[in-house]
């Protein structure tokens, strides 16, 4: 268990590098179109009736997202001022999500209505699990996996928001006649790149989860 934990660990590394790499190395290819990121987005978000929905930048690289309480896709700097193939992926990965919110998308609810509790549990359960272990309390250990297992619950129910979000926003960059066919192998390597990170961290916490069944069934036969 302990080399799971270890390759999964050794796979978000490398999703990262992949990030980072995919994304500095198609930032340098401008899109067709000219149209930055920004651009891109309010495009997108206006072709689908979401014209409530603001468009900003954000400090940082790869800061992106959208935020559903505020009704604001949020580009890091880079992506909102940018006019390459990596800008408009992001961008309308992250407007992927606004046009989720907007059709209720079952996966999208789940997680937002899951994070408050997800926010709490999260910052209990290593505590629970830790003093469980180093007291010897089989008891503390079973509460830290039931907590913990909200997290890992949350990380299973994004890859199919992050997934949607992203088929999304290739279908809308072909169909709208954002990108030609030339750049879709492009878009398709900053997404994918991206999505990787999430599997990557996803199997992660599986992993620690199942470790920390195992020690609670080993310390209950003893």
């Amino acid at each position: 268990m302990d080399f799971l934990i270890f390759a999964a660990f050794g796979l978000s590394i490398w999703a990262q590098f992949k990030v980072k790499g995919n994304f500095n190395k198609w930032a340098k290819v401008d899109a067709s179109s000219y149209k930055t990121g920004a651009e891109i987005a309010r495009q997108i978000l206006d072709q689908n009736g979401l014209y409530q929905v603001r468009v900003e930048p954000v400090r940082g690289t790869l800061t992106d997202h959208y935020d559903p309480m505020a009704r604001v896709v949020r580009l890091s700097e880079p992506v909102y001022y940018g006019h390459s193939i990596a800008s408009i992926s992001v961008a309308s990965h992250e407007v992927g999500h606004a046009i989720q919110h907007k059709e209720a998308y079952g996966a999208l609810v789940l997680r937002h209505k899951m994070f408050p509790v997800v926010n709490l549990t999260s910052g209990i359960a290593p505590f629970m699990l830790i003093g469980g272990l180093l007291l010897g309390q089989l008891n503390l250990i079973g509460l830290g996996i039931i907590l913990f297992s909200f997290a890992v619950a949350f990380q299973l129910i994004t890859l199919p928001v992050e997934f949607n979000a992203s088929s999304r926003a290739k279908k809308l960059m072909i169909s709208e006649g954002i990108i030609t066919n030339n750049e879709e192998r492009g878009v398709n390597k900053v997404l994918g790149a991206a999505a990787l990170t999430y599997v990557a961290g996803a199997l992660m916490a599986l992993f620690e989860l199942l470790k920390f069944i195992m020690i609670f069934f080993q310390g209950d036969n003893d």
